[in-house]
């Protein structure tokens, strides 16, 4: 039975790992490398890792927090934060990651998508695109970990960065991050309808059934969570966790048309 990938996205702030709510209150949840290691004891699909003040802070995502996690993670992993260059890109690449997430700066200069892409293939290059509303306009993408409008809308952007060579795009929801009520799936839906390259959802999900709920009503390819892998119970206790694969097999999870 096919199902999309499961990707834990797990967010950095000053090298701990932290989980917000719609960008902001942000909780500490625990040491990075230990989330790893237990992600490879659970078998992940992949993993994601976001500085979210790499940016704003005008720096790149530690160099040394990306070979920590290349000497231990069993699964491929991605990284984003601060990327504007292609020595950027090498430099991740060679410390161990096997994909690059460019948020801010493929806004600031779409154009540098299309010649990372051209250096380092399609499938190295995934871009994050975060969408919230923008006062009497509607959904807008934002940069900046959420502070700024770009003016582009989802779809006009999510074209432009096919467009430009972008092999993958994580769409998510500003509003519905950590708020563990379900994705945005008219938004999901409205992308993956529309591009070619593959579309992976991110904010909101609450419950292994959002997960399902985003692969068959949103057309994801990829299904990604913070949230949903870090907290357990309806107190948010802290316990990195992630779908076992008998219960995928036993159908508990379907995603089967």
């Amino acid at each position: 039975m096919f199902r999309p990938r499961i990707i834990p996205v797990l967010l950095l702030k000053d090298r701990v790992l932290v989980k917000s709510i719609q960008f902001k209150t942000h909780k500490y949840i625990g040491d990075p490398i230990n989330a790893v290691r237990i992600l490879n004891d659970l078998k992940a699909d992949e993993l994601v890792f976001l500085d979210i003040e790499a940016s704003k802070n005008n720096r790149l995502i530690s160099l040394d927090f990306v070979k920590d996690v290349g000497e231990e993670a069993r699964m491929p992993f991605a990284v984003g934060g601060g990327i504007k260059s292609i020595d950027d890109i090498e430099s991740i690449i060679k410390a161990g990651a096997e994909k690059v997430v460019i948020s801010t700066h493929a806004a600031r200069d779409p154009e540098f998508i299309k010649e990372a892409s051209e250096n380092f293939g399609s499938s190295t290059i995934v871009v994050c695109i975060d969408v919230k509303n923008k006062l009497l306009k509607g959904k807008r993408t934002w940069i900046l970990n959420g502070s700024r409008s770009t003016g582009f809308t989802p779809l006009e952007f999510a074209r432009l960065m096919e467009k430009n060579g972008a092999g993958e795009l994580i769409i998510q929801s500003i509003y519905r991050d950590g708020m563990m009520e379900g994705y945005d799936i008219e938004l999901i839906r409205s992308i993956s309808t529309a591009v070619d390259i593959p579309v992976i959802a991110l904010g909101g999900a609450g419950a292994k059934e959002d997960l399902v709920e985003a692969y068959k009503k949103g057309r994801a390819n990829g299904l990604a969570a913070g949230s949903l892998f870090v907290y357990h119970g309806k107190k948010r206790g802290v316990l990195i966790n992630y779908p076992d694969k008998n219960e995928l097999a036993l159908g508990e999870l379907t995603f089967a048309d």
